[in-house]
Formats: C-alpha cells, structure tokens, sequence
C-alpha cells in the first residue's frame, strides 16, 4: 500500500518541542480516560497553561467537525472546547470509523484515506504511521505549554503491541509520564492495575507514575488498605480516588455508555421521544440537549416490541446507513413505526442524517462507499427523496434561520428561527422527479455556500435534515418541543436552558470534582511543570 503521498503531506518539518506532555492511559476501554482527559484539560486551562488535548489514533463513531471542516474524534473535539481553544487535526490525526464484516473508513487528518481491513490496517498502514503521529504531536508542543495525551483501550495487548501507535510506544516516541486508570465499578481493579503492570516491558513499567481509580462508590476508609497495599506492593502511588459522578453530563463518545441508557430514563415527563438504536449508530450526542429537558423522556431502543406510542421517533445518524436500514427491517422495526404513526395524527418522524436517508425512497451506492461493496436499497418512503453515495464526503460547519414556509410545527408559528450544527455524510439527497417537499433550513456553509437543507412532509409530521448538533439550537430546540406540547394540548415552556453555558458549566463541575479527589500537585510534578 502505498500512503506515502496522503499521509506524507501532513509532515512538516520538525517543530520545536516547547510543551509537557502527560499521558492518560486505562486497564481497559471505557474505564474513564476521556472524562480524566477532558477534566485535565480544563484544570490546566482554569491553572492559566496554554493546553491542548491529543489521541493519535482514535476508534469512534461520534466524531466532530473543526472549524476548518475536517473530522476527528467527537472526544478530542470536546476536550478542545475544555481547553478553550479550536479543534484542529493535529489532535486526533488518525480516526477509525468501523463500517463492520472487520472494515473501517480510516480518516487520515480530517480527510477519509481508504476502507481497509483490521488485518491491511496494522500490516501496511501502521508501520509508516509514526512520522504522521510525531508531527501532529510536535506541533500542537511547539505552540502549548501542556499537551494532556490519551491512550486507546489497554496498554497491555500482548497481540498487538508491536505496532502501537497510540499507547506505550507512543508514549515512549514522546517521552511522556503515563498515568493509569482503572474502573473500581466494574470490580478487579487491583487485579486490572497490577495485572496491566505486570504484562508491560519494564521501561514501559517505568513510565507508569501514578494510578487513579475512577468510579467509586462507597466508604473510602475501607478501601484505604487496598490502595496501602497497591501502592507498597508497585511503588507506585494512587493519585486519588474519583466518587462515581452521577450528573457528569460531558458527551460520550461511545455507544456503550447507551447499554445503561434505560436506567436513567425519567418516566412521566410530558413528552416521551424514543430514539432508534441501530448497530453503528453515530453521533448519540446529537440528543443529550434534548435529554436534558425537564419535559422530556429520551429512550433509545432496538426492539420492535419496546417502541410504545412515543410523540417522537428519530432515526439517528449512522455510518452505514443501507447496513442499518436492513437492521431495521429484519427486526420489524420499520413495520413497528408505520403502526405507531398511523395510531396518532399527532406523532413525528425525524430523521437525522443516515435517519434523513433512510426516510427516502432509494439509495444507492454504485461505488461501495459504505462497505466496499455496490449496494442499492428501498427506501422507507416517508419522503419522496432518494440518496445517491458519492466518493466525496461532506464535512463543514452551518449556520442558518428555519424557512418561512416549512411546515414542521413551530411555537410560536411562521416566525424565523436561528439553527446552527455541522455536516458529516457521504452521499447527496435529492427530491424525486416530479415530487415536491418543503426544506426545513436556509443555511450557509463555512465555506460560503449558501443552500436550502432538509426536507418535511406537508404536514409536518415527517423532517429529514442532516445537521448534526441541531438540538443544541436553543431557540429553535424549544420552539419545535412547545409545538408538539401545543398539539397535546399543553401549555408552551418557552426558553429552559442554554446547551453551551450548561457545557461550559459541566465542564467546570468535572474540574472542581477532579480537583478535590486527585493530588494535583503531584500530577504537576509528574508532567515537570511548574504551577502558574
């Protein structure tokens, strides 16, 4: 495989490494690295540090659109926004979007490189990975005082060391202080510690200068002699223990944070919006602004039988959309949504990017663009457009005002509401000949154009757009919920709460509860700074 010329072209000549380096790593995935990540971020920042968050290589379908429109990883983009600062692909120039049958779209610094296989990905593309990496790494130093690094899953692969670029070798191409983390939730975590510890090579054993146990809950007194032990039996120390935080509210990046979704569903609540969960279902952060309304239930479901008579259903983005159409059809879910809407006059259908080409009538895919392999499927046939798969991708930022005649119920009616979010898909959809829809958006494109978007039913009970972050639109957000409340014949809420204040809010909530169990201090000699 020859990458030299896509990947090559990122390489600039060596910059000068001004900025520390501390690195984050875990026992396992989803042990907390993110939110450890994006806590730093912040307590750097709030410490008055230059600060930049950095993954070399990062596996997600939730991913994010930079200011410049190119794609990372949606947790580097939130850990930017915890710094302060732009996202850039420096911080995440390797992106992994699995598309499934062990195929992933690689996106080499913001741009989709080729779909390759688990076994071509570490055979031919990582090997020359490295310069990529470095340069990225090296300019982000050359211009902070901090770069917070986070590793990917657990350090301890045995099968996969060898070609790490994102781990301990990486760590050691840096010369980064490592921090480990473990999940005490999960149970095993000295087990997880020590065991980790034990598989690394002794000058990766070395690099390890503190443990952090993410998680906990209980009395703190009676884990003391475990971590007296831990901390005897490894000379390392236990850098705090962090309380399971219920009201986090950081965006995920992973979809297994969905599998405890049901829990935390808040049942009475005036309206009850079920969110279909299909297999590579992207971007879930869509919703937390919804989920955050106090007259709202958010449900996330994958089962015909578990869809109930919501007053909403969306259909969310995905990476492979005719993949996850054909998941909707074999488990009756689509036959389950056609008698819900027929139950009620009053009940929507939203369809959020992959979701807005699925509510069409065709789509095709000549070339293979969503697994290799040409596919055309049927369509839903809520709305008569059809989506044809391109080998460009659209990624860019949007701001607009709703048309004035779309007809998605608004409260109050016919007044212009302003909509902001970004664009991430492959394909373009279109109206059918001879067909006639009304475009919801009047949008302009970061990068000058200007366009109708979306497409609506006239009746307004079935929208199709394919800005993703729409629900972060405050004004429009509650102006498109009151008008549902308004058909049950509920009172309007009007303005609730900003979606960027509360993350600006979450993100100092995470860093004063990180700041208060974590020895801060210590870390800062660890990374060999000296505190502002």
């Amino acid at each position: 495989m020859d990458i030299e010329k896509t990947i090559w072209k990122y390489s600039g000549n060596d910059s000068k490494q001004a900025g520390a380096v501390l690195m984050v790593q875990g026992t396992a995935s989803d042990v907390g690295k993110s939110v450890i990540v994006t806590a730093l971020c912040r307590i750097f920042k709030q410490d008055g540090l230059r600060t930049a968050p950095f993954k070399s290589q990062n596996m997600a379908l939730n991913s994010y659109v930079t200011p410049d429109g190119l794609e990372i990883g949606r947790a580097q983009g939130i850990q930017a926004e915890a710094c302060g600062i732009p996202a850039t692909t420096d911080m995440n120039p390797v992106l992994i979007k699995p598309t499934g049958d062990m195929h992933s779209q690689i996106v080499v610094h913001g741009k989709p490189f080729q779909h390759l296989s688990a076994v071509s990905y570490r055979e031919n593309f990582l090997p020359q990975a490295k310069p990529l990496v470095m340069d990225a790494l090296n300019r982000l130093r050359a211009n902070n005082d901090i770069i917070v690094m986070e590793g990917a899953g657990s350090p301890a692969e045995i099968n996969l060391k060898h070609r790490d670029i994102v781990n301990m070798n990486l760590a050691g191409w840096a010369d980064a202080p490592v921090i480990l983390v473990a999940d005490i939730d999960r149970g095993g975590v000295f087990a997880f510690l020590v065991g980790t510890l034990e598989l690394l090579d002794p000058e990766e054993k070395v690099r390890v200068k503190g443990f952090i146990i993410n998680k906990f809950r209980g009395d703190l007194s009676l884990l003391q002699p475990g971590l007296d032990w831990l901390e005897q039996k490894t000379g390392i120390p236990v850098l705090g223990v962090l309380p399971f935080m219920s009201d986090l509210e950081i965006e995920a990046e992973d979809s297994v944070v969905l599998d405890s979704h049901h829990s935390r569903v808040q049942t009475g609540r005036d309206l009850d919006i079920v969110i279909i969960r299909y297999p590579r279902i992207s971007n879930f952060t869509d919703f937390d602004a919804l989920a955050a309304e106090l007259d709202v239930s958010v449900r996330y479901v994958d089962k015909a039988a578990d869809l109930g008579t919501p007053d909403i259903i969306i259909l969310p983005g995905t990476k492979v959309t005719i993949g996850d159409l054909d998941f909707l059809r074999n488990r009756g879910i689509d036959v389950a949504i056609q008698q819900v809407m027929e139950s009620s006059s009053q009940i929507q259908l939203v369809g959020i990017c992959g979701g807005y080409q699925m509510l069409g009538t065709r789509l095709h895919d000549p070339e293979g663009i969503e697994s290799g392999r040409p596919k055309e499927a049927e369509g839903l046939g809520w709305l008569p457009v059809s989506t044809i798969f391109t080998s460009g991708k659209t990624t860019v930022r949007v701001h607009g005002v709703t048309e004035g005649n779309q007809p998605v119920t608004l409260y109050p009616p016919g007044k212009r509401v302003p909509v902001e979010g970004f664009e991430i898909h492959s394909g373009n959809t279109v109206c059918d000949p001879g067909a006639e829809v009304a475009h919801l958006f009047n949008i302009k494109r970061a990068s000058g154009e200007d366009l109708l978007e979306g497409a609506a039913r006239s009746d307004g009970r079935v929208f199709g757009t394919y800005l993703h972050d729409l629900f972060n639109s405050d004004e429009w957000r509650r102006a498109w919920l009151d008008g549902v409340r308004m058909s049950k014949g509920l009172e309007p809420l009007g303005e609730t709460f900003s979606a960027a204040l509360r993350k600006e809010a979450a993100f100092d909530r995470l860093a004063e509860h990180v700041r208060e169990h974590l020895d801060m201090e210590r870390i800062y000699e660890i990374a060999h700074l000296v505190r502002k």
